[in-house]
């Protein structure tokens, strides 16, 4: 069963001499989306990709004769791998500047390749859109909630890129998240010039495994891979714009008794995470249940938030003390504080005293694995 996305309807996101940019990591499901699309739609459509080295050539140019008549006739250009393409932002400003009424589909697997390349050229005449490993909201397409429920062990340690959540044997989901990390989740870093040790890239989202939801210190973490902060600063940063895992900072109001040089990090996906240390016990097994639930639980927020068109922050909020909460979404003047729990057993119902006396009108709710479906969907 093809599990329905929440973008399977892109005609809404569609407009007429303008570009649509649909980012995400490598396998996440962008090409399935993007075919599964134009399958149904009444437009006359061409479709390339940016692995086609003639394709590479036609765009590379930027020779508006040939790029309008490679056009002509189409309703909609679909480039899938666009990142591939020379010059590519250049080129799809002449498609939407010089053909009347051409809309385009470019679809991206990492999102410095593509953003760098587009993001200038396309100023005003582009819409970006970050497709994510399956979310909970959408896998109740094929689950209900019981089924889901029953299933958390499994979306704990295996996640939910598409291929994994399709695979029924355990052995499978295995093979599948290790190829991924072995064979793509570096992939796009590593064409980069300036990186070329895959170990030291592993090793580095190694220690990070270890450390989700903690204070992460760049110092620490050059002191142990014998590197200088700054090659550490930008490996991470990497990290970021390959979809790999996400930058939380601190929140604070200028008190001074609350951290935020520091920041955490998770991953986009548990299974990706496991794979990287190569752990896939079960949770009776482990002593990181409490890491998993974490990084599952903002991860499954973040994608609700941000399909759902959230305009807010994100933050961490610590005291040098060590009182602590997990999340803060702050919106339209309004924080609200959440701490994740995966034991429902009996747990505060306000949040640090220190929380609730510099912040009185936040709100404050712990997520537990009894709780958190209206959370997360």
């Amino acid at each position: 069963m093809l599990i329905p996305r929440f973008f399977d309807h892109l005609d809404k996101h569609l407009k007429t001499n303008r570009v649509l940019l649909i980012y995400g990591a490598r396998r996440v499901g962008k090409t399935t989306l993007l075919t599964h699309y134009l399958d149904s739609t009444h437009y006359r459509y061409r479709l390339d990709s940016g692995d086609n080295i003639r394709i590479q050539e036609l765009f590379g140019t930027l020779d508006f004769d040939r790029i309008i008549e490679y056009a002509q006739g189409y309703d909609l250009i679909a480039l899938d791998e666009a990142q591939e393409i020379p010059n590519i932002g250049k080129a799809l400003k002449i498609l939407v500047d010089q053909v009347k009424n051409i809309r385009v589909i470019a679809t991206g697997s990492s999102s410095f390749n593509l953003a760098q390349s587009a993001s200038e050229p396309l100023t005003g005449r582009k819409k970006t859109l970050t497709l994510y490993p399956l979310a909970f909201m959408e896998l109740l397409h094929k689950y209900n909630r019981f089924e889901l429920r029953e299933h958390i062990e499994e979306f704990l340690i295996f996640g939910q890129y598409p291929e994994v959540a399709e695979s029924k044997q355990r052995e499978a989901k295995i093979d599948v998240l290790q190829e991924l990390v072995d064979s793509y989740l570096l992939k796009d870093i590593l064409t980069l010039e300036q990186v070329k040790s895959s170990k030291l890239l592993m090793d580095l989202l190694k220690l990070l495994a270890f450390q989700v939801g903690q204070l992460v210190s760049y110092n620490e973490l050059a002191t142990q891979l014998h590197l200088d902060v700054k090659t550490i600063a930008r490996y991470l940063d990497l990290f970021e714009k390959a979809f790999v895992i996400y930058k939380l900072g601190g929140f604070s109001r200028n008190l001074r008794k609350e951290i935020t040089s520091k920041h955490k990090y998770y991953f986009y996906d548990n299974g990706i995470r496991n794979a990287v240390i190569r752990q896939f016990n079960h949770l009776d097994l482990r002593n990181d249940i409490g890491l998993l639930w974490e990084n599952f639980i903002f991860m499954e927020r973040m994608k609700y938030t941000n399909y759902h068109a959230f305009y807010g922050n994100r933050y961490f909020w610590r005291t040098y003390q060590g009182q602590e909460v997990d999340l803060v979404e702050e919106k339209d003047g309004q924080l609200n504080g959440y701490e994740f729990k995966w034991s429902d057993k009996k747990h505060r119902e306000v949040g640090p005293k220190e929380w609730s006396t510099a912040y009185p009108e936040a709100t404050f709710q712990v997520i537990t694995s009894e709780n958190f479906f209206d959370f997360i969907t």
